[in-house]
């Protein structure tokens, strides 16, 4: 059976150090500390004593200073590493944590789970084909040598970078290594352990290149791992679920998600809020337990996507100067179809296009794929028909040789909205209002990811009140935007009603729209 050395890099908080290596302990596994040199040393003194009588914990043989984007943080990893090896000869993984990470499954579903999977898990992306730097330095990190903080000693980083960028002082990645990049929690194997301490014992050209690169703790084992594993036998993941904000910030875990990290498909979670004391007491709980089961749903990143990146009125930024181009032609007339269910507003677009012969397009800015004609590239991407929204519709109009255009639009887009009613062109609104049935939320909330088969009762009840309000609060949004030419179908009105709503929109005889609305499939779900 797997049993796990725990190496833990912490530099704050004894009492909760103390805490978790008893925690991880008392199931029979090891813990590895390596408590930060500059930190209190009366903290470590306070650790070492509460855990004096633990034989499954020991120290990295050597303490150092340690600062974020350094070296030293992977030669405190490898202190701690070298110090779990020799101290715990029976451990079979060891897993990299933080002071605020926290289990969220059982140490018996942990353990079954190493042990069906025979394999490092680490993420581990080639440096430079992959997009996982998002911005900021890439190459600049290996091929200049870093010297400083650059938090703690900003004009000396700085300076020194740009003095070897204007001096050519770049040097060469060591021939036979292929740089990869990744989390910095992973879990290894021993025998990946042994090959990798092996390594940084006969390289010694490769650990003074690692040694002045930026951020070497998302490259340096990522590399090394792949460099000394078949690649089969690397699983190319952490196993740590954590989130990061647009911002690159770490997203921090609260006591009422309880659920939802158990839920997830990983073993540990990173971070827990300090002030969570009844979410650390409950997964601490949950790591002794017992023939528990758990039900895996995996909605975690799309729910706090859908949580944190839902439109808001308000509460968004405003239009970009760039997004603003010129106007669409004062002659056109450009009608939306706005619809949350978008099956519905594709349907009433077909019926359109089928009866009154004007071009139309579905929703060109909510889905890639779709179909367009090619106007040179603009409308390949999202990004750029967002970018170049007023452009993109003037090629359209010109495209079809028609002043008459019918696009589809979701009711949470109300920048775009505002952006096309503010032309001087003449921009009409139709909002298609469905009934939502509890089923259809739960179906929509699977569909986009929100939840997942195994999602408890508990779960979508305080998901759904949440999707409805969405809903209602995109809707209001619509009425207090207060655009002059706001039309309303609704899927409780008669089919007259909707006839005469839909031929004041298109101006179109009432007997055409008629043949419009009448198809008794528009609303089906």
């Amino acid at each position: 059976m797997a049993k796990i050395a725990y190496i833990l890099l912490c530099h704050k908080d004894p009492e909760a150090i103390i805490k978790q290596a008893q925690r991880l302990t008392a199931t029979g596994d090891y813990i590895s500390i390596h408590f930060d040199a500059s930190a209190n040393p009366k903290f470590f003194k306070q650790i070492k004593d509460a855990l004096a009588e633990n034989d499954n914990v020991t120290y990295a043989h050597k303490r150092i200073k340690c600062g974020w984007g350094e070296w030293t943080l992977v030669q405190a990893t490898l202190y701690a590493l070298e110090s779990a090896v020799s101290s715990f000869p029976r451990a079979t993984h060891f897993y990299m944590l933080s002071g605020d990470c926290m289990p969220v499954k059982s140490a018996e579903y942990i353990h079954s789970f190493l042990d069906d999977n025979d394999a490092d898990f680490i993420e581990s992306f080639d440096y430079f084909e992959s997009d996982w730097i998002k911005t900021g330095m890439k190459e600049e990190r290996l091929i200049y040598r870093h010297f400083f903080n650059e938090r703690t000693q900003k004009w000396r980083f700085n300076t020194s970078f740009r003095l070897q960028q204007r001096l050519g002082l770049t040097r060469k990645i060591p021939d036979d290594i292929q740089v990869q990049i990744g989390s910095q929690w992973w879990c290894l194997r021993r025998r990946t352990v042994e090959w990798v301490l092996e390594f940084t014992r006969q390289r010694k050209d490769v650990m003074r290149f690692f040694r002045t690169t930026w951020i070497p703790d998302e490259t340096f084992f990522q590399t090394l791992v792949r460099h000394v594993v078949p690649e089969n036998e690397i699983r190319t993941r952490t196993l740590t679920f954590l989130l990061f904000s647009d911002y690159g910030m770490p997203i921090t875990f609260y006591y009422d998600q309880y659920d939802l990290l158990l839920s997830q498909d990983f073993l540990f979670a990173r971070k827990i809020s300090p002030e969570a004391e009844s979410l650390k007491r409950r997964l601490g709980l949950l790591y002794a337990a017992e023939g528990l089961r758990f039900d895996i749903s995996n909605e975690g990143w799309e729910l706090f996507k859908f949580l944190s990146g839902r439109g808001r009125i308000g509460r968004r930024f405003s239009t970009r100067f760039w997004e603003t181009e010129s106007t669409l032609g004062r002659e056109r007339e450009l009608t939306i179809l706005v619809c949350k269910k978008w099956h519905v507003a594709k349907r009433v677009l077909e019926r359109i296009r089928q009866v009154t012969n004007i071009p139309a397009i579905e929703y060109l800015f909510s889905e890639e794929n779709t179909p367009l004609p090619d106007l040179g590239g603009i409308q390949k991407t999202l990004g750029k028909r967002h970018r170049h929204r007023r452009a993109l519709m003037r090629m359209l109009f010109d495209y079809y040789e028609t002043d008459r255009l019918v696009v589809c639009m979701d009711p949470g887009d109300i920048d775009l909205l505002r952006d096309f009613e503010s032309d001087r062109s003449k921009t009409r609104i139709l909002e298609i209002q469905c009934d939502f049935t509890e089923d259809y939320m739960i179906g929509h909330a699977m569909r986009v990811g929100l939840a997942g088969d195994h999602t408890s009762n508990e779960t979508l009840e305080r998901l759904l009140p949440t999707i409805r309000n969405d809903i209602n609060f995109e809707s209001d949004a619509l009425r207090d935007a207060e655009f002059e030419r706001l039309h309303r179908m609704r899927q409780s009105s008669s089919i007259e009603a909707n006839a005469q709503e839909l031929a004041n929109l298109l101006t179109i005889s009432i007997d055409n729209a008629r043949k419009i609305v009448e198809a008794d499939y528009i609303f089906s779900d």
